[in-house]
């Protein structure tokens, strides 16, 4: 980076644990003089900050009010050119369901330099602290990561092609539209005896996950009482699953050797 042009780090926070962040990452935040952090990012990451760091809160979260994505890019903009030393924080990956290609492109138009410093994002993460590996040549031939959130207006996902896909499925976001996409698949042509996984605030100490089919996977939800933030995984790389108690109604099988 050079010094002498106004410079923002968009930096991935990891799924929770500090100890999941990046070197590059643990550097940038302990040289930053000021941080813009999402609501998702762990308490445990902040305490890593200098003390003298200003920390400014702009979280986003579906269902409450968010700080309005224009401010956060003003406000990025507004502090790199006073010479501040920016980092933009979000959990997980910038680019990964966390809008950082809005923000670079916001940033490079205002000839603020960007560095873009990648974090574990919880699609991959908060599936492989239960053991599931997203993706597994026994199980399917790739993995598809997508949103269960959208806007009012914005068009849902294909579910009954992602279904039609042989993919295995890892979906962000999905809890309050689970009925919806659960019907949607099952229309496509999943089969409802497909497992599904959920995993909650993954590689925290409130870290909670529970195994199940596609078709109860709605009712589990509600009676584990499972809330956001939440990874939900369906196919059969959720056989691969460990230490998980199986819920009624899922017959975990055998995967034969290559």
């Amino acid at each position: 980076m050079n010094a002498s042009i106004p410079t923002v780090s968009l930096v991935g926070a990891g799924p929770g644990d500090p100890e999941l962040l990046t070197v590059r990452a643990l550097k940038r935040l302990q040289e930053a003089d000021v941080v813009l952090t999402d609501d998702l990012v762990d308490a445990r990451v902040l305490a890593l900050l200098r003390p003298e760091t200003r920390v400014l809160r702009v979280g986003k979260r579906g269902g409450c009010i968010s700080t309005e994505q224009r401010f956060i890019h003003e406000l990025m903009i507004r502090e790199a050119r006073s010479g501040a030393r920016v980092v933009r924080l979000k959990g997980g990956d910038p680019f990964v369901f966390g809008r950082g290609g809005e923000e670079v492109t916001a940033l490079r138009e205002a000839g603020i330099e960007v560095e873009v410093v990648s974090g574990l994002t919880a699609g991959i993460a908060a599936p492989a602290s239960i053991g599931i590996p997203v993706t597994d040549r026994r199980h399917a031939p790739g993995v598809a990561f997508v949103t269960g959130h959208r806007q009012d207006g914005e068009d849902a996902p294909d579910w009954a092609a992602l279904a039609r896909s042989g993919l295995s499925l890892v979906i962000y976001m999905g809890l309050a539209r689970a009925e919806e996409l659960v019907a949607s698949l099952r229309a496509g042509g999943l089969d409802p005896r497909t497992p599904a996984a959920v995993i909650a605030a993954a590689h925290t100490a409130q870290q909670r996950q529970a195994i199940c089919t596609l078709e109860s996977l709605p009712a589990t939800l509600k009676s584990q009482r499972i809330a956001s933030p939440a990874i939900l995984v369906i196919g059969t790389v959720v056989n691969e699953a460990w230490q998980v108690e199986t819920l009624p109604g899922l017959q975990l099988s055998a995967v034969g050797s290559c």
